[in-house]
């Protein structure tokens, strides 16, 4: 079995190289893979399904051919596309996810998650994460005409921008103690989560037993893959010349 987890791709008309190189990364290593998980934030922003546009269009159909080749693909929502829903489901033969949701892996219970909500000390994020998964705002948003949901997401997105250069570097991280936490509520010792942009994978301790958290790195000026199969677990960054060897090795 040879599984593939990828988050945080960002991707965006203003950064055509990363979606080309997403495009290559499905049409050899994720079709040769048995299971694809994306954990968040695959697109720079999503005002809806019913608003997909010829480059989203593009992306989708490229993972409906993964899946129909026969990969498992499941996405799971990031802070940047929490709206996308069933349609994009439907259209990409992927499956939705739960945050957090608990796999089998390598014979091994496994947490996954987006990793945002581990981020507890940057309360500011938490309480506006808080009013945006609101069903009610989202049905409210989504009724807006598709120019109003562009402007209102630009908005968001530049006010974040210019807050989060104000924060210190820490408060944007995870929190150990929530890390810790979270773990042993869903009785985990591994955890695999995005959202930091800070690739590496910790070993640590819980109430004295091993575990280890692994975070995926994002795709602003490569990729970024942690693949598990019989070897164990491979954290790598790739770009074009050496996509072929996440698989290989």
């Amino acid at each position: 079995m040879t599984i593939l987890f990828i988050s945080d791709l960002h991707l965006c008309k203003d950064r055509p190289e990363i979606s080309k190189l997403f495009l290559e990364f499905l049409q050899y290593p994720a079709k040769q893979a048995d299971a694809l998980y994306i954990l968040g934030d695959l697109f720079e922003v999503w005002i809806g399904d019913d608003a997909i546009g010829p480059e989203e269009q593009r992306i989708i159909t490229a993972i409906r051919a993964v899946a129909n080749h026969g990969t498992r693909v499941s996405f799971m929502h990031g802070n940047r596309d929490f709206l996308i829903g069933d349609g994009f489901a439907d259209m990409s033969g992927s499956t939705l996810l739960f945050d957090p949701t608990v796999i089998e892996l390598n014979g091994e219970v496994t947490l996954l998650m987006h990793g945002d909500t581990l981020c507890t000390d940057d309360i500011e994020y938490q309480q506006f994460r808080t009013q945006v998964r609101d069903p009610d705002f989202q049905a409210q948003f989504l009724s807006l005409p598709i120019t109003k949901r562009l402007e209102t997401a630009d908005h968001y997105r530049s006010e974040s921008r210019k807050r989060s250069k104000l924060k210190p570097v820490e408060i944007m991280d995870v929190n150990q103690d929530a890390v810790i936490n979270t773990m042993k509520h869903y009785h985990v010792n591994r955890l695999i989560h995005g959202h930091t942009h800070r690739p590496a994978i910790h070993d640590i301790k819980i109430d004295g037993q091993e575990a280890q958290r692994i975070v995926l790195g994002d795709w602003y000026h490569q990729g970024s893959v942690l693949t598990v199969d019989a070897r164990g677990y491979h954290l790598e960054s790739f770009n074009k010349t050496n996509i072929r060897s996440i698989i290989t090795g």
